[in-house]
């Protein structure tokens, strides 16, 4: 198997099932796409609608086709990244492991003294599974390494490998078991300080970093100052974000958690347990406690000493107390869901200053990326993981890639953003007689409209009554406080018939909205060409202006996406200026980089990543000799680019705009479209 050119993310459901892949193949074969990346497709519980609730490892499920439907489908002639789910499975009657109290005790993470299994998260009909014992990963893992060897299967994406025992001796097994391919979804801090993956055989993680590197890179760093200190009058909340991130983690570790806390105080009882999940800079750290002391790496001494946890309480994590390995692989494997829920699920609501960098894979003080800062990042992820995926969107992500270029077009007109923010306050008081909802509530009200506008009521009043309960400020999910919820929705949808808001916020956001797409074609065009895979998300290959999940899997218009690329394939010659909607624009803009990348596919796989010279607003680069990639990020009018000698000659547009000529430098307004793109290869006879 070659690696992936371009993946695609499908979500299957019954409705969307093998059968229904296999008809789509075609039009997925002519997008460019060479591998279908597929959600979990073993058997889950009945009715399960997502397949992460897995009931029976050793079969494919039947309600998406079977294991026939599944080798059918890899007949069709696109690869196969299938997810799969490791670390949990679904307990219940349908669940015969867990039905059967001694394969209980076999399979799954159980203490039967007290009943106290790890579950996932917080989700107490997902419980953990031991694949950490041989038995148990063959009896979970033989149907998959099956589908790998005949070849059904090229690759594994494995969901959540920091809730494992030893993610590290896991993924050595699968490579042992003959599986080349994996990606994982490892969350990687964005700072303090960035983390690196480990060393572990994989190709690399499902996208996360690039996503939040790519929304920085076009957040305008000017506009910080401002949008902090408008959150801050709105909300209340001055506190940097790391202040209500630690809070929300604690909040998290002494409520949501206190179970698995209180079962780490039996393995080792001292003081800072509960604080110590919560400081830890990172998800987790990963100390194998059969490989000793000495073993701990340099990056795990300094997570554990960054904690500022108790010394007792460090040294039984780096080992140089014996007898406390069960602690320590307990406690690295509570951190992590201590850390999901206390951040992205609790602090991404709390803290609105710009709802943009409040994305898995980013975070929130993180405001902006420099291009240099960017091109750095692009080179180690060249060096480290060539082949690791490239996301803007995931069936996990807050906002769709092109809400959040949306949204972080405002920091480019901050000033006016708190204008107009502070004006609709005023206008729409008459909505709120009794102060709901709250500053919070409300700002992140006007962003989310800013982000998908138009919306509808069921659409805008689902994802409120989600956003609400994750803040767990005014509400929450474990006791609902329907009444606020009621209110804040009430306000919500009023704006969308409230002619004295939507008289002075349709021109407004008309005019984000254009700057947005701008935006997003120019991320788009960079997860395409950046060292990496680049993948596709259930439908994204049009404008994708989607919430938080189940908002971001509605169903897709499989058709309509077919007739585009028809339209689109006849119109070659045609530049990306001249197609008259978002739709269209960025469908050629993905197809023809794609056509790029299969008919220049060294260029892509093995060619050099070398930035080039051209002003802290424009990210410009070469893909090995034959590919030249200029996006503007902000104010290219006067930029030039420094063409080396290398690079001169004649330059063909990918996207339908004119022949360049570089010799020396050349203005970037020359270069890009009217987008502020340009996606060139080398003519053959100008070498």
């Amino acid at each position: 198997m070659s690696i992936p050119r371009a993946t695609y993310r499908l979500q299957l459901t019954p409705d969307l099932d093998f059968t229904a892949v296999s008809d789509l193949v075609p039009y997925l074969r002519d997008l460019g796409i060479s591998h279908l990346y597929l959600s979990p497709s073993l058997t889950a519980r009945s009715g399960s609608t997502h397949g992460y609730d897995v009931v029976d490892p050793t079969t494919v499920s039947e309600a998406l086709g079977g294991e026939e439907g599944l080798r059918e489908l890899a007949r069709q002639g696109l690869g196969i990244v299938l997810d799969i789910v490791p670390n949990h499975m679904g307990t219940g009657d349908e669940n015969r492991w867990w039905s059967d109290e001694d394969e209980r005790v076999r399979v799954f993470d159980y203490d039967p003294e007290d009943g106290w299994y790890r579950r996932f998260f917080d989700i107490d009909d997902l419980a953990g599974v031991r694949v950490e014992d041989p038995e148990v990963f063959e009896l979970t893992h033989r149907k998959v390494l099956d589908l790998v060897k005949d070849g059904v299967v090229d690759g594994l994406r494995i969901d959540h490998p920091d809730g494992l025992a030893d993610p590290a001796g896991y993924l050595r097994r699968l490579r042992d078991e003959g599986v080349e391919h994996v990606w994982v979804e490892k969350i990687l801090s964005a700072q303090h300080p960035v983390e690196e993956l480990p060393e572990w055989p994989v190709e690399g993680t499902v996208g996360y970093e690039f996503l939040g590197d790519a929304t920085a890179l076009f957040v305008d760093p000017a506009g910080e100052g401002v949008l902090t200190d408008l959150a801050a009058d709105i909300t209340g909340e001055a506190r940097p974000f790391p202040e209500v991130a630690l809070e929300t983690q604690i909040e998290q570790a002494t409520t949501t958690f206190a179970r698995e806390v209180a079962r780490l105080r039996t393995l080792l009882d001292v003081p800072g347990i509960a604080d110590a999940l919560a400081t830890l800079p990172v998800y987790r750290t990963y100390v194998e406690p059969a490989a000793g002391p000495d073993a701990v790496s340099a990056a795990d001494r300094a997570v554990i000493a960054a904690s500022g946890a108790p010394e007792a309480l460090q040294r039984a994590l780096l080992l140089q107390d014996g007898g406390h390995e069960d602690f320590v692989v307990k406690f690295q494997q509570t951190s992590p869901p201590v850390t999901a829920k206390g951040v992205e699920d609790t602090a991404f609501y709390r803290y609105v200053r710009l709802l943009a960098l409040n994305e898995v894979g980013h975070e929130p003080d993180r405001f902006s990326l420099s291009v240099v800062d960017f091109h750095d990042r692009n080179l180690q992820r060249a060096e480290r993981t060539p082949h690791g995926l490239l996301a803007t969107q995931t069936h996990d992500t807050k906002r769709s890639g092109d809400a959040r270029a949306r949204i972080g077009a405002l920091a480019s007109i901050a000033d006016e953003w708190r204008e107009r923010v502070l004006r609709w306050r005023e206008l729409n008081g008459e909505l709120r007689p009794d102060g709901i909802p709250d500053g919070t509530e409300e700002l992140t009200i006007y962003q989310t409209l800013v982000g998908v506008w138009p919306i509808d009521r069921e659409r805008l009043e689902q994802f409120l009554e989600k956003a609400m309960r994750e803040a767990k400020r005014n509400t929450t999910w474990a006791d609902p406080d329907e009444a606020h919820e009621s209110r804040v929705k009430a306000f919500a949808t009023a704006l969308l018939t409230h002619r004295p808001f939507l008289d002075d916020f349709e021109p407004f956001v008309a005019r984000v909205t254009a700057e947005g797409r701008r935006s997003a074609l120019a991320q788009t065009l960079l997860k395409l060409t950046v060292p990496g895979v680049p993948d596709i998300y259930n439908g994204d290959e049009l404008e994708s202006l989607s919430l938080v999940d189940p908002d971001n899997r509605r169903p897709v218009d499989w058709a309509r996406r077919a007739e585009l690329l028809t339209t689109v394939r006849g119109a070659d010659a045609t530049g990306l200026d001249a197609f008259d909607d978002a739709d269209t624009r960025k469908l050629a803009l993905i197809a023809r980089t794609l056509d790029l990348r299969t008919r220049r596919e060294e260029a892509f796989a093995t060619g050099e990543y070398r930035p080039l010279d051209a002003g802290d607003g424009v990210c410009a680069f070469t893909r090995g000799d034959d590919v030249l990639v200029v996006v503007g990020v902000r104010d290219w009018a006067d930029a030039r680019i420094d063409a080396p000698a290398g690079l001169s000659g004649t330059w063909r547009s990918v996207l339908g705009a004119a022949d360049v000529r570089l010799d020396g430098s050349v203005a970037v307004a020359d270069v890009v479209d009217g987008s502020g793109i340009a996606l060139l290869e080398r003519v053959a006879d100008a070498r």
